[in-house]
This record gives structure tokens, C-alpha cells and sequence, in this order.
């Protein structure tokens, strides 16, 4: 008859490491505060129209334990991240009287909004609870097989 195995997936059906979940918390929780961090810079410039420098270690330190850990979160944290430079070009970029163009002011405005979004956006993927084994096993294959069009 039927032999009873105990068929192993390890990968599938094991338990979020305490330990992982620590550099996970650590990870959002430092890229949680550079964001905020960056957030009231932009006030800032907002105020007194005076080019700021925007902060971007903890995220580049960061970045791998996110992009693992946090998939979702981690992709509109990169392209938000990518975008810094544009973001204090157009802060510095003035017109008389201290004035901003329109375009750059757009450019500055959403970032700052997308910033926002990202910081909600990790938060609330730290805070999701872990996909079932069965949903992570539908994305696993989801992955392996080729898309149709």
C-alpha cells in the first residue's frame, strides 16, 4: 500500500526566522525615519525655498534586506530612491525672486507625495501578515512557468 512519507518543504512550510524578522524591523524601521527625515528637509525647502540634501544611507544600507524580505515595498522604495537626484536638481534650479518653474515644482511635489506612499507602503508590508504556504507556493510556480500573451 501507501508508505507513509513526511514529505519536506523546507523552503515552503517553515516559520519566519525571529532573526530575519529583526532585520526586517531594523530595516524599516531605520528607512522609516530617513524617510520622514527627508520628508520634513522638503517642508523645509517648501519654507525658505533653499536647496536641501536629501538623505539615502539607511535605504543603500538597507536595500537587500528590503528587497528580499519585503518585495512589494522594496520596488517603490528603489524607484523613489533613483529619482533623489532629479528631486534637488529642480530645488536648486530658481528663477528671480527665489521663484520655482512650474516643472520643477511638480517634479518636487511628487516626490514628496510618493514618499509618503512608500512610507505607508513599508510600514503596511512589515505589518501584512506572511502570505499561507499554499500562496507562496502559487507564486513560486507562477514564477517557473512562461507567461502567455
Amino acid at each position: 500500500m501507501w508508505e507513509h512519507r513526511r514529505v519536506r518543504f523546507p523552503r515552503l512550510f517553515r516559520k519566519q526566522d525571529p532573526e530575519i524578522r529583526r532585520l526586517l524591523e531594523r530595516a524599516v524601521a531605520d528607512v522609516d525615519r530617513e524617510l520622514a527625515a527627508n520628508l520634513e528637509l522638503t517642508s523645509l525647502f517648501d519654507q525658505t525655498h533653499q536647496a536641501v540634501v536629501l538623505e539615502n544611507g539607511e535605504f543603500t544600507r538597507h536595500r537587500r534586506t528590503i528587497e528580499v524580505g519585503l518585495d512589494p515595498a522594496y520596488r517603490t522604495l528603489a524607484d523613489l530612491y533613483t529619482r533623489i537626484p532629479d528631486t534637488e536638481s529642480a530645488m536648486e534650479r530658481r528663477g528671480p525672486a527665489n521663484s520655482l518653474r512650474d516643472a520643477d515644482r511638480a517634479i518636487i511635489e511628487t516626490w514628496e507625495g510618493d514618499a509618503r506612499a512608500a512610507q505607508r507602503g513599508l510600514r503596511e508590508a512589515l505589518a501584512a501578515p506572511r502570505p499561507s504556504a499554499l500562496a507562496r507556493l502559487l507564486r513560486q510556480a507562477r514564477g517557473l512557468l512562461p507567461s502567455r500573451r
